[in-house]
């Protein structure tokens, strides 16, 4: 059977960028992998991220938008029907921060999906520098995305006292997770803490192997009532200097809502790409191989018009859309 794995984690948490060395490592030993990003949104920025990695061991899909849960089911059911005819080592499955488990645990429950694959490991990453206080809806994420991991991995972890902010960070899922009425509880033992860059084969081993955990708890919200805290702004064209102070006045706008990441990819002036991925800490434009005109904006609240603004006053694109 093919081995299967879930990396969750909410919006901005570093799922993508785990993801990258886990299937490296992965290619790197010889497997055939298949990695399938699962979004609700129409457009999934991460994917130019994971182009590196095509390769005749390691095969790219993706699922986004669907019309609605349902639809969006099918989608993925029908993907990992065609992936499980085709006999991979190994399916990466990276989710939107905004996931319902249910879809997974079903659809891997039913025929012929069942016969083909088994679920080797899901591992939720956690950042560090979550905020102390969530809404509600972020909360339950939280929680029901770490609720059945086989293990936890910690992101943007500080140099100072990190096992202090580990202990912080459990505490909060731990919190989360009575908050939806769910008996588990996270100990030391289920992190892994460690410099990311620094992973060596026993580590991927490990990872690979973590299992999962069956969990139950009160489902608070349905994933298309919480779609809202995602816009996407297409066809856009910044010049490049002044990118970063553009992405800088977003986040720092309160009149833009409560932002938790900023990230896709931009046209450069040579005519290449630019990558973008920014935090209210942290703003990364990283050369790309290529790449899709467009930004995408997570968070609460959001103003979509007011985000309209700052994009629009420095745009060139005359095809500027925002949805």
């Amino acid at each position: 059977m093919t081995k299967i794995d879930l990396i969750t984690g909410i919006l901005g948490a570093g799922k993508t960028t785990f993801l990258l060395k886990y299937a490296r490592h992965l290619i790197d030993s010889g497997q055939r992998i298949a990695i399938l990003e699962n979004d609700f949104g129409a457009v999934n920025a991460d994917m130019a991220l994971l182009q590196e990695l095509k390769c005749d061991n390691c095969r790219l899909e993706m699922i986004s938008g669907g019309g609605d849960a349902h639809c969006h089911r099918r989608r993925f059911r029908t993907q990992l029907i065609t992936l499980g005819m085709q006999h991979f080592d190994r399916v990466l499955i990276e989710p939107s921060g905004i996931y319902d488990m249910d879809e997974f645990f079903d659809i891997l429950h039913e025929p012929p999906v069942d016969q083909w694959f088994e679920i080797a490991s899901i591992l939720t990453i956690l950042n560090a520098e979550t905020e102390e206080l969530l809404s509600g809806e972020m909360e339950f994420l939280l929680a029901s995305e770490a609720a059945c991991a086989g293990k936890l991995l910690l992101s943007k972890l500080p140099q100072e006292n990190p096992e202090q902010r580990a202990a912080e960070i459990l505490a909060h899922l731990n919190t989360a997770l009575e908050g939806i009425r769910c008996d588990r509880r996270f100990s030391e033992q289920d992190l892994f803490i460690k410099n990311w860059n620094d992973l060596n084969a026993e580590d991927f081993a490990m990872l690979s192997a973590a299992g999962y955990r069956n969990a139950s708890y009160v489902k608070q919200y349905q994933t298309d009532m919480l779609r809202s805290a995602v816009h996407y702004f297409m066809h856009i064209r910044l010049p490049e200097q002044e990118i970063e102070s553009i992405i800088r006045g977003i986040l720092e706008d309160s009149e833009c809502g409560h932002i938790y990441r900023i990230k896709g990819s931009l046209p450069a002036a040579d005519g290449t790409w630019l990558t973008i991925n920014a935090e209210k800490n942290r703003i990364s434009i990283a050369p790309a191989a290529n790449g899709q005109a467009v930004l995408i904006v997570i968070g609460e609240e959001l103003n979509r018009e007011a985000i309209d603004t700052h994009l629009k006053a420095h745009n060139s694109d005359p095809e500027y859309v925002s949805i």
